[in-house]
């Protein structure tokens, strides 16, 4: 007989086809015992001569010690199952029941174990959610605070211009509250895309643009987004071939390249440059993505760790002036919208700096 681990089983499934442990059977093997020893000690009492009234006390004090050790071993598991259930109603989900037996408890324990790892699951992705959401909010609402403040304070005219500039960041922010609603369906991995054919040139120029009309507007206030301030970084775009279209969802796209170049700046040395280059997929109109930088690189023990939440990695001082060292959330929401269009993204080969490589499948061919 094996001396390794029980195969796991699925909840209420009995161990192979049949419980050899259950509770009626072990309620029913006290019974038995109980009788046994009311017998054997009636049998001794008729061989010995012993008086019956003996034979009765010995026979409940007997019956009542079985049934004390049956009774506590089913009894000590409910009081642990109690005291778990209670730390999860309170919102403790590490708790777990230990699930050592081979009877209805047990599949009991297992069934406790199974909810307390979806309540924890959930519970972070609840967390999650919040923190990418307010990732997300904060840069159209400190551009737009920024604009606004420029206005009154006489520093800039409310001429057509800043009022378009801030008509944009009222519109990211308004697309970036409707996707609360797609975000909420995450949990079931329900996750519409807006999917559509677009020209790639102008859509990059204009997230590059952006991205610049927001470091410029933040520059010279406090804030405590993680977005960069910098204005020393110059931004390149190459787009080949110059016509180049892609399919996928814009708005998701915004928040990849958006968060990609606001890392890449962050790491840039003073009057660096960041390349945005878009090239042609192996699919039609899929699209091959690099943003390149010139800071100090990731080593490539990290690239494994670079798109987990709250990562800033582990190279000393990576920062530009102007840069907090933001949340360790931009790449996490990068790899997320790259995942919801069935893409990939990752850290490459670079010769200097970091170079991030993201490729979209766009319209895979359909064998005929």
């Amino acid at each position: 007989m094996s001396d390794g681990p029980a195969p796991r089983r699925g909840p209420g499934e009995p161990w192979g086809g049949v419980r050899p442990f259950s509770i009626k059977t072990k309620l029913g093997a006290l019974v038995v015992i109980a009788v046994l020893i009311t017998t054997g000690l009636s049998v001794n009492a008729v061989r010995y001569q012993t008086e019956l009234r003996f034979i009765m006390v010995f026979s409940m004090i007997a019956t009542l010690l079985v049934t004390q050790f049956v009774a506590h071993s089913l009894t000590a598991p409910l009081d642990e199952m109690n005291t778990v259930a209670r730390s999860i109603s309170q919102g403790d989900y590490t708790r777990r029941v230990k699930e050592n037996r081979r009877d209805e408890l047990g599949d009991l324990a297992e069934t406790i174990n199974l909810m307390a790892d979806e309540l924890e699951a959930q519970d972070q992705q609840r967390k999650e959610l919040v923190a990418n959401v307010s990732h997300e909010l904060r840069t159209p609402i400190a551009g737009l605070r920024a604009v606004l403040e420029n206005v009154v304070d006489g520093i800039a005219e409310a001429d057509p211009e800043t009022m378009r500039t801030a008509l944009k960041q009222t519109e990211r922010l308004g697309r970036l509250v409707e996707t609360l609603l797609d975000l909420s369906r995450l949990d079931s991995g329900v996750v519409p895309l807006r999917l559509r054919r677009f020209e790639v040139w102008p859509y990059l120029s204009g997230v590059l643009k952006e991205a610049n009309m927001v470091a410029s507007a933040r520059r010279g206030m406090a804030s405590g987004s993680g977005s960069h301030t910098r204005t020393d970084v110059h931004l390149h775009l190459d787009v080949s071939p110059p016509e180049l279209t892609a399919h996928a969802d814009p708005e998701r796209l915004h928040q990849v390249v958006a968060n990609l170049i606001d890392n890449a700046i962050k790491h840039s040395p003073p009057h660096g440059r960041v390349t945005v280059k878009a090239r042609r997929g192996a699919y039609p109109e899929s699209l091959e993505l690099e943003v390149l930088d010139e800071g100090p690189g990731i080593p490539k023990s990290e690239w494994h760790k670079v798109f987990e939440r709250f990562n800033r990695g582990a190279v000393r001082r990576p920062h530009g002036p102007g840069s907090d060292g933001g949340t360790g959330l931009g790449l996490a929401i990068a790899r997320w919208a790259v995942d919801l269009h069935g893409g990939h993204i990752g850290v490459a080969e670079s010769d200097r700096g970091c170079r991030i490589l993201v490729t979209l499948p766009g319209q895979p061919s359909v064998p005929s």
